[in-house]
């Protein structure tokens, strides 16, 4: 899909068309993902390039399209450029001993928010 949306149509609120080309998002990309996979391939990944405009799109996650949009949809823009391109994927191996990417940065940010204690750092209560 590359497709331009306008974000202030005269008569419509802005709110409104802003929700409209989220759901138009969305709705692409799960019809995308309801498509029969090739063989020996595990999903549907997206390349996405987002901007005001086709040539000012950049490439970006498409978990951060919608944030992105609120964004540009924040600054005043008229227009957006979306564009997603699903193309089938296979998952990597997991290597054993090493730990998974995701678990690690879960792990790292709850001992930063101090949900979880660490066991080097004193603790303030009496023993």
């Amino acid at each position: 899909m590359r497709k331009n949306y306008p974000l202030r149509p005269e008569g419509k609120h802005p709110d409104r068309v802003l929700e409209a080309v989220k759901h138009d998002i969305r709705k692409y990309i799960q019809r995308e993902r309801r498509r029969e996979l090739p063989a020996d391939t595990h999903f549907w990944d997206f390349d996405c390039r987002f901007g005001s405009t086709q040539a000012e799109a950049q490439t970006l996650h498409p978990a951060a399209l919608i944030a992105e949009l609120d964004a540009l949809a924040k600054t005043g823009a008229e227009q957006c450029y979306v564009e997603l391109l699903a193309k089938p994927a296979v998952r990597r191996p997991h290597v054993a001993g090493e730990p998974a990417a995701d678990a690690a940065d879960a792990a790292a940010a709850q001992s930063l928010d101090g949900s979880i204690p660490d066991p080097t750092q004193p603790t303030d209560r009496p023993a």
